[in-house]
């Protein structure tokens, strides 16, 4: 439950909390359930969600023609917008930042907000995936609970 919170709240890290709690899972069920092997298979999946979640505004800005300061606007913004607006920090700090970085290096409002746009669209996809991952770890974790018992 906390880990899929933690896929949509910030500063929460819903990935490794669910994976740590599946290594409990298997750790009380002697590992006859769970097995090493896909316990470190969720692991892999938990550090590339968390690249996810760092890259995924980033790599979208740039995949909108973003400049290096559009991508430090990004950058700047993820950080203040959690600070500052909490959850929706998330959304609109990349967004904004990736905005006021472009107008900064020169570029038009549209380019600007050409490259904003991709931003959004690189945290959305990011969290898409990060959600696909949290509910394969839930599946396997609620397979292993019925196996189990």
């Amino acid at each position: 439950m906390t880990g899929g919170l933690g896929v949509v709240l910030p500063f929460l890290p819903g990935i490794p909390i669910a994976w740590l709690g599946m290594l409990l899972f298997a750790y009380a069920t002697g590992f006859s359930v769970m097995t090493w092997k896909m316990l470190l298979v969720f692991l892999g999946l938990t550090v590339i969600s968390m690249i996810i979640d760092a890259l995924g505004p980033l790599l979208g800005a740039k995949k909108y023609n973003a400049s290096r300061w559009g991508v430090i606007g990004g950058i700047i913004g993820i950080i203040l917008g959690i600070i500052f607006l909490g959850p929706i920090g998330l959304i609109l700090g990349p967004f904004l930042g990736t905005f006021l970085g472009e107008i900064w290096s020169g570029k038009m409002e549209m380019e600007a907000f050409h490259s904003a746009k991709g931003a959004l669209i690189g945290f959305l996809i990011g969290n898409a995936i990060k959600l696909a991952i949290i509910m394969v770890m839930f599946g396997y974790l609620v397979h292993g609970l019925i196996s189990f018992y």
